[in-house]
């Protein structure tokens, strides 16, 4: 990723989260709030900022790519990372210690979208009541390996 001005999230838990993670390439901070659930780090450029921003997101793997959901637990707005990433699709994914760039697309064809959440469901189940908890439709989004694209 370019050089650019980093901006630490705000949120408290989830600035040492990432901090963690990335001292120790993945050997701490690796589970998402210690719910034994692993997670990885979506290094992406703020839409109004232009800055680095950096948040982590439950680990969801799709073959050779990453899905990326919009959840914020199910609250009525998206995250602020979501329009990030809907301004600028590039990204840095960083699990445990293996750092990839990737182009992110967000799904809007059904079928796929379908196979993708219940994928994330599976892999954590607590997606399901997010959704069941907000009007909005949880945005999901693909991150693919840049190489050959």
């Amino acid at each position: 990723m370019e050089e650019r001005e980093y901006l630490p999230p705000t949120i408290d838990w989830v600035r040492k989260q990432v901090e963690v993670y990335e001292a120790t390439n993945g050997e701490k901070g690796y589970t998402l709030l210690d719910t034994g659930m692993p997670c990885i780090i979506v290094t992406h450029i703020g839409k109004n900022t232009g800055a680095i921003r950096k948040i982590p997101l439950m680990r969801v793997k799709s073959n050779d790519s990453y899905v990326l959901i919009g959840s914020m637990g199910g609250q009525p707005k998206n995250p602020v990372w979501v329009y990030n990433l809907r301004a600028r699709n590039d990204v840095e994914i960083r699990d445990k210690d293996q750092v990839a760039e990737m182009i992110v697309r967000e799904v809007t064809d059904p079928e796929e979208r379908e196979r993708l959440w219940d994928l994330s469901v599976e892999t954590y189940p607590p997606y399901a009541d997010y959704q069941a908890k907000t009007e909005r439709a949880i945005p999901v989004f693909l991150a693919e390996p840049k190489q050959g694209r």
